[in-house]
């Protein structure tokens, strides 16, 4: 894409990837950018590049790291599009290791952001992330995996919008439905991350079938699949997705569109 994207009223589109781009309340945040080419990142292997570049989405005012201690949520490029935006909202010890201008959230905790078209501020509450197994090996500071969070979004008159970064926690999601109600929408990560080391190989992220059911306990009336492409460690695709939202009677949920292509929001 080299047409750039245009300003939206309210609507997100995914870039490939987790990368998504939300312009809402006439703000434009960008999640988990990824911008690099395909090819070996370490021990993972891009497939795909973005839908649009760095120059196609253009000027941001903040950008939502779920971590940044794995390339398939922050490659090289991403991290360099990040560190140039006025502001990185991510997990504290993320926020230690970016440096400026991160900001660190621990989750249930959040940053008002002034929004541009007069109504208020826009709220990103950073909400908790299991990134594998509830029953698996915790670090030091308690994480499964690594530090991970999510994001929701909220304003006056907005659609609330959860971002799930790489959580793949059922107990997690209905956590955020009792803590925070009414979310309108929902970008899931449902990719099913697998990589055969860790945790004998089960996901890392939601699969086709937990994201039916994140769809369900959340309430939500709109899910933009994100993160089930352009990494060759997703066990699950597209296909899997349609069909588990079929399955489950939810295909009127499911919002999708080719990478580069607005999904609008509505409450």
């Amino acid at each position: 894409m080299s047409t750039g994207l245009s300003r939206q009223e309210c609507a997100v589109t995914v870039l490939g990837g987790p990368t998504a781009v939300i312009d809402i309340g006439g703000l434009r945040i960008v999640s988990d950018p990824t911008f690099d080419d395909a090819g070996p990142q370490g021990y993972l292997t891009k497939t795909a590049g973005p839908a649009a570049g760095e120059d196609a989405v253009g000027p941001v005012d903040a950008v939502l790291v779920s971590h940044e201690a794995h390339p398939d949520n922050l490659d090289g490029r991403g991290r360099a599009f990040a560190q140039s935006a006025p502001l990185v909202l991510t997990g504290p010890l993320a926020a230690e290791r970016l440096g400026a201008p991160a900001v660190g959230l621990s989750p249930w905790t959040g940053h008002r952001l002034p929004r541009p078209d007069g109504g208020g501020d826009l709220t990103v509450l950073a909400v908790p992330a299991v990134h594998g197994p509830e029953d698996g090996e915790r670090d030091a500071d308690g994480n499964v995996n690594c530090e991970v969070i999510g994001f929701v979004l909220s304003g006056r008159g907005l659609p609330t919008v959860y971002v799930s970064g790489d959580n793949a926690s059922m107990r997690t999601v209905a956590e955020i439905s009792r803590r925070v109600p009414g979310i309108d929408a929902a970008v899931l990560h449902a990719g099913a991350a697998r990589v055969p080391a860790k945790f004998d190989g089960r996901p890392l992220s939601l699969d086709s079938r937990r994201a039916a059911a994140a769809a369900a306990v959340l309430g939500v009336r709109t899910v933009v699949p994100a993160h089930y492409d352009g990494w060759a460690h997703f066990s699950e695709g597209l296909p899997e997705i349609e069909l588990a939202f079929h399955e489950a009677g939810f295909s009127s949920l499911l919002r999708v569109a080719p990478h580069g292509v607005w999904v609008p929001l509505a409450r």
